[in-house]
């Protein structure tokens, strides 16, 4: 659909948080937990956070949890009967708050859970979730989503993008249907946009590359032994970077129970630990970190924009953000460029 504008005022905005959590649905924005801010579920309007870049976690975890069940099992007289998920259970989901490369996150995740598998569990949990997104007006050093296709006023993923004005109120742009069954439902909030209604400058994030030419120049680094060893030194294998980006969709299936039942578990995982290539022979063909980190690059910048057309890095800097020895992947990435091929 066309993208539509609504102007939110913003004394608004409480009332939208507070039919929203009204609504029955589960409402996940960002919440001061201590220290952080974090996507936590929210029952008012007084617990979203203020004044802050990012948020520790990305969002994710609303399509792709951590740990998530696919089905149980049970061994009994009549053999092994399999009991599956009931995807009418899962609850509806609005996602408010999320920053523009939180909901353009999700597009990758598509692309891979619906890429040769329809994977059902993924798209029921999609077809529940609506994003209202927040443009950002701040960034920090680690932010480099201009430098990947996107930026900090971009539509990608969102069903509704709040972008806050000089005044304080919000132009709200509905772009997809879902956005629009949303704003339908409260007529009384969203009220027609004037015709010179500005967005407030957005935050200011300099392109550092062009991520065309790196995904062409990364083809052919692939032998350069040199170039990923020096990268990967630091790196713990930790898979902190991997846990907290909104793009990452490696896991692990487990079973946990005993002969008689157990259920089938799909875990995170990341391709930057040790034991993720690991075979049952005891060969490891990622054997050092150095091929691991490869692994994660070419993956990220290669691979899936030349089989899924779509990059796996939204430039949130959630990765640089959360590295225990300081890895900057975008200073990475700017080194690569100027690797003479």
């Amino acid at each position: 659909m066309d993208t539509n504008k609504k102007l939110l005022k913003s004394q608004s905005l409480k009332d939208l948080l507070g039919k929203l959590t009204q609504s029955g649905k589960t409402v996940y924005a960002p919440k001061k937990v201590r220290e952080q801010v974090d996507f936590q579920s929210i029952t008012s309007p007084e617990e979203l956070a203020q004044d802050y870049v990012q948020t520790v976690q990305s969002p994710k975890s609303a399509v792709f949890p951590r740990v998530e069940e696919l089905f149980r099992f049970r061994n009994g007289p009549e053999g092994v009967k399999l009991s599956e998920r009931d995807m009418s259970a899962l609850p509806e989901i609005v996602l408010f708050g999320a920053r523009p490369c939180d909901a353009a996150g999700l597009q990758p995740l598509r692309a891979i859970f619906t890429w040769d598998y329809q994977d059902a569990l993924f798209k029921s949990r999609m077809e529940k979730v609506t994003i209202i997104s927040l443009a950002c007006q701040t960034s920090d050093e680690y932010c480099f989503c201009t430098s990947v296709g996107l930026g900090p006023g971009d539509p990608t993923g969102s069903d509704i993008l709040l972008t806050k004005l000089p005044n304080g109120d919000y132009l709200a742009e509905i772009i997809t249907d879902k956005g629009k069954s949303l704003t339908d439902s409260m007529p009384e909030l969203f009220l027609p946009a004037p015709a010179d209604a500005k967005p407030a400058a957005l935050a200011d994030v300099q392109v550092k590359f062009n991520h065309e030419e790196l995904s062409k120049k990364l083809a052919s680094l692939f032998d350069r032994t040199d170039l990923w060893v020096g990268q990967s030194l630091r790196c713990l294998g930790c898979g902190a970077c991997a846990f907290v980006c909104p793009a990452c969709a490696c896991f692990d299936v487990q079973d946990e129970g005993t002969t008689h039942d157990g259920v089938r578990l799909r875990c995170w995982d990341s391709c930057g630990c040790s034991l993720f290539t690991l075979h049952t022979s005891g060969h490891n063909p990622r054997e050092v970190q150095s091929q691991r980190w490869r692994q994660r690059v070419m993956h990220k910048f290669s691979y899936m924009p030349e089989r899924l057309n779509v990059f796996g890095c939204v430039g949130c800097g959630r990765c640089s953000r959360a590295c225990p020895v300081d890895m900057d992947i975008k200073e990475h990435l700017t080194a690569v460029m100027e690797v003479k091929a």
